[in-house]
């Protein structure tokens, strides 16, 4: 898992990515190819 400061540019990689936010972390993820997962946070 990747940790970046910006994630908007990570989401637009693959049209599976999804932004989550989780006890104020946020997480790119993606179901279909795991590679893409990314932290911030």
């Amino acid at each position: 898992m990747k940790v970046r400061s910006s994630l908007k540019s990570l989401k637009t990689r693959h049209r599976d990515c999804k932004i989550v936010r989780r006890k104020g972390v946020v997480f790119v993820i993606n179901k279909t190819d795991p590679r893409f997962k990314a932290k911030q946070g």
